[in-house]
């Protein structure tokens, strides 16, 4: 954040030869304290041997008053910093035509792999993908805005013993015409069924599903072309669910993809004398980081989740070069990430930074989601139903279908996108769809009342549609209190995305424009807007129309459609 930067301008002035990084000014508590504060002189006087207040008087008298109007020590020590009207004006007017909406492109010339969704194919997906798809999604997003190269990937669940399972259900369990006609529905049916055969206490079943995956797992033409025709289906199914909530992948890599790799990571483990040989398992001590063991060849010579996991680092690291690897998984997966992590680093790679984003569990209405307790709902049947209670809001209103598409999916979507990704969370449809408090329909209602406020502004007509202002004064005029925290939190936009990509949590950029609307309802119902003189009217109508385009930007990382109309 640049008053940051001047803050930490001033320490350095005041104190010549000390690094002074880890400063910074945040906003004040109290407006009376004026509009942001900054404690670092009390945490530092200690080593420059002065008293607090002095240290912070020091400072003060280094400020850079062509930016602060009044920089004034209290308490023990703090500094409260009020903003010039000029500084703020001139950075309101850099915001309003800034590229990118003045978000920095910090990742330029970096490239970030982001792994994310990853659902099990043949198997229709529930209510239990959302948050890795979603939080996936809205942190690809973020990182792009931020200028990063991203390859978003669907890392598949495409292998394995289900298959076998599949194959034979298919060939027996399934009738003619749903052979003929295949769908994912129909497979989870045959999967359900074979898996139950495979239960019988003779387990000719089983052993018959066994020789299927063995036949798979060797190449056989019959058993390789179903098993494609599973994953074709599967994708296209997937596809379907994606595009209703704006999700794109750059590559569809399941674990089949890196079934001829594993062997050599493997191979690599053992000349590094880091696999050794336990119960017939190779297995990875990690027990001095306290990681546990964890096995990278199973006693019957399969591999697991360990095994793939390096092999996909292994190939993305040599075919994208990327400067990190984001994973975003059940926090049930937390040991494993760590373990696995470790044995990356042991094996080099360590120029990668890879991180793990774990998110809680979801539970609906109150209800832990299971498919024993019935209450796995199909994804497409919430989003059928987030579109039906949408369209009853706006049906009334004169909206369509379309517009309960965006408000119901958006309503989804930011239900799970403003809470912290590792807490566990409770879908509500009362909540999700409510027009007031934090929610997705209250943000996107924000942005249309500013679209018909610049509609009445340009006239009957409504030519200057959106969230712009009409042509007039490129100037900003801050003057009542409600102004200045509006104009304030809008110019705390681009450090907002940042921190969301710093902290790899979409909910910190929630939060941010969720508080941005709660000023900007306070400032609209304080401060005339159309009636105003000029030149207060022009500036008020653009500083409407930026909170409308920050609004929007925002809303659009997070992959939340906004109507211009509600």
């Amino acid at each position: 954040m640049e008053l940051s930067e001047i803050v930490k301008a001033a320490f350095e002035k005041a104190f010549p030869g000390e690094d002074f990084g880890g400063v910074r000014v945040v906003p004040a508590t109290d407006p009376r304290f004026g509009d942001y504060q900054c404690n670092d002189a009390l945490k530092l006087a200690k080593k420059f041997g002065m008293k607090p207040r002095d240290a912070a008087q020091k400072v003060a008298d280094c400020m850079d008053r062509a930016c602060f109007e009044k920089v004034e020590i209290a308490g023990p020590g703090f500094l409260n910093l009020t903003v010039s009207g000029d500084w703020l004006a001139g950075r309101l007017g850099e915001l309003a035509s800034a590229q990118h909406c003045g978000i920095p492109q910090k990742g330029a010339g970096k490239r970030v792999v982001i792994d994310y969704s990853s659902p099990n194919a043949a198997k229709q997906m529930h209510i239990g993908h959302i948050r890795s798809t979603v939080i996936g999604n809205a942190i690809d997003r973020i990182f792009r805005s931020l200028g990063y190269d991203v390859i978003a990937d669907n890392h598949l669940g495409d292998w394995g013993t289900q298959f076998g399972i599949l194959i034979k259900g298919y060939r027996e369990l399934l009738t003619q015409e749903e052979r003929d006609n295949l769908t994912v529905a129909n497979l989870e049916k045959c999967y359900v069924l074979s898996a139950a055969k495979a239960k019988e206490e003779d387990g000719a079943w089983k052993e018959a599903c066994k020789a299927e995956l063995v036949k798979l797992q060797q190449g056989d033409r019959d058993n390789l072309a179903l098993w494609k025709r599973f994953i074709d289906i599967s994708i296209g199914e997937f596809d379907r669910m994606y595009a209703k909530l704006g999700v794109k992948f750059d590559t569809y890599r399941g674990e089949s993809y890196y079934n001829d790799t594993m062997p050599g990571v493997v191979a690599k483990l053992q000349e590094m004398g880091l696999a050794v040989e336990s119960e017939g398992a190779l297995v990875v001590n990690l027990e001095a980081e306290k990681l546990g063991v964890a096995i990278v060849r199973k006693s019957d010579g399969g591999y697991n989740y360990t095994t793939s996991d390096l092999a996909c680092v292994k190939t993305r690291v040599e075919e994208y070069s990327p400067e990190r690897i984001i994973y975003v998984t059940d926090a049930r997966q937390q040991l494993h990430f760590r373990q696995w992590f470790s044995i990356a680093a042991k094996m080099g790679y360590s120029d990668v930074r890879l991180v793990h984003v774990p998110f809680g569990l979801m539970s609906f209405q109150g209800k832990a989601i299971s498919t024993r307790e019935g209450n796995l709902i199909k994804l497409d049947e919430l989003l059928a139903e987030a579109k039906r209670r949408a369209y009853d809001i706006v049906k009334d209103r004169g909206g369509d279908e379309r517009l309960a598409e965006q408000i119901g999916y958006g309503a989804v979507k930011y239900t799970d996108l403003s809470h912290d990704p590792i807490t566990d969370i409770d879908f509500s449809w009362d909540k999700a769809l409510a027009l007031e408090g934090n929610s997705g329909p209250y943000l996107q209602y924000a942005y249309a009342r500013v679209c018909s406020l610049m509609e009445k502004a340009g006239g009957a007509d409504g030519a200057h549609g959106g969230s712009e202002p009409p042509p007039g004064d490129a100037g900003f005029v801050v003057s009542t209190t409600a102004e200045k925290r509006l104009a304030l939190q809008l110019l705390e936009f681009p450090g907002a995305v940042v921190r969301a990509a710093e902290a790899y949590k979409p909910s910190v950029l929630a939060d941010y424009l969720f508080q941005t609307a709660q000023l900007y309802s306070t400032f609209y119902q304080s401060s005339p807007i159309l009636k105003s003189e000029e030149p207060v009217r022009s500036s008020r109508l653009r500083l409407c129309g930026l909170f409308g385009t920050v609004l929007s930007t925002g809303l659009g990382i997070l992959g939340i459609e906004t109507p211009r109309r509600i």
